[in-house]
Formats: structure tokens, sequence, C-alpha cells
């Protein structure tokens, strides 16, 4: 059984790389907010605006510890917020899968973000002068969480295969 789970900020490749590895592992690929959004049968966007972020963020939990449980191989694309809340953290410690926090530099990241504020409900207020420091502040405050996962991987300026061949040696 192979459970494999990315972490990161948002923008850092998560969904993407997620995509590749279970195609090229043979296994289930499970994005995390998909989950979210089938459960409560409406958009991320409508359920941080509808119900508000706490809601949000107990739903990712019951889920994101659903599918830790479950005996399945996958690969998993966290949310970025994922392994800050509700402990989810000590959940990525769990012998029986291997977490990797891809590691996108603050330049990276805003490069990736700017175009994409109005599709992400956390960053759709913020005017591109903010960004930059809103992903930096943050990046600050979650790094503790991220750095909990067993492997860290540094994605800025790695192509896609590149960074697939490198997490796949954590899986030999």
């Amino acid at each position: 059984m192979c459970k494999l789970v990315l972490v990161g900020y948002m923008g850092s490749g998560k969904s993407v790389l997620a995509k590749k590895l279970a195609e090229k592992l043979n296994i289930s690929f499970v994005e995390l907010d998909d989950l979210i959004e089938e459960k409560a049968k409406m958009t991320i966007k409508t359920i941080f605006s509808d119900k508000g972020e706490l809601y949000f963020r107990k739903l990712e939990h019951q889920l994101f510890l659903e599918k830790m449980e479950s005996n399945e191989s996958f690969v998993l694309s966290t949310g970025g917020g994922t392994p800050c809340y509700f402990n989810n953290h000590e959940v990525l410690k769990q012998t029986d899968s291997v977490s990797i926090y891809l590691k996108a530099s603050i330049d990276t990241l805003y490069s990736r973000l700017k175009n994409q504020r109005e599709s992400r409900p956390l960053l759709a207020q913020l005017g591109e002068g903010e960004l930059r420091e809103f992903i930096a502040k943050h990046l600050f405050e979650r790094s503790y969480f991220y750095n909990q996962a067993k492997h860290i991987v540094v994605v800025d300026d790695k192509s896609i295969d590149d960074i697939v061949k490198e997490i796949e040696k954590f899986l030999l």
C-alpha cells in the first residue's frame, strides 16, 4: 500500500505533481478540495463565502482523516492550509504514509499566483501589491506545519519530470 501526501503552499504544484505521480505509480489521484466540494455540494469559493473558513477547515479535517485511515493506495494533493489546522500535521507522521513538502520560494509562488487571485478565496481580495507580502507572511506562519512532512523537495526552477524523479527516490 502506498499513501503519498503532497503538502505545500498554494501554487507549489501539488495538484499537477500528484496527478503525474499517480499516473506513473498507477494508483489513484485524490484532490482533497474535490472531496470537500463533493461532500458539501458546493465550490470551495462558495463554502468560504457562505459557510466561512471554520466550516471549511472542519470538513477538510474530517475528509483528510477518512482518506488517511483508508486501506487504499493513493497520491493525495492537500490544500495549502490542510497541515496547519486540527493537528493534521501530526497525521503526516503516520508510518504508513509518505508525506512530501513541496517547498517553493516567495518569488516562485508570487509569479504563479499573481494571475490566479480570483479563483483562490484567500487571495481574491488582495491587490497585486499586497500579494507578495501576504504570501511571505502566510508562508512564515505555515512553515512549521509544512516542515512536519517526512521529506522536503524544493520545486523552484525544476521541471515537473525532475521533481517526480526526486519524489520517486523516497518511495524505494
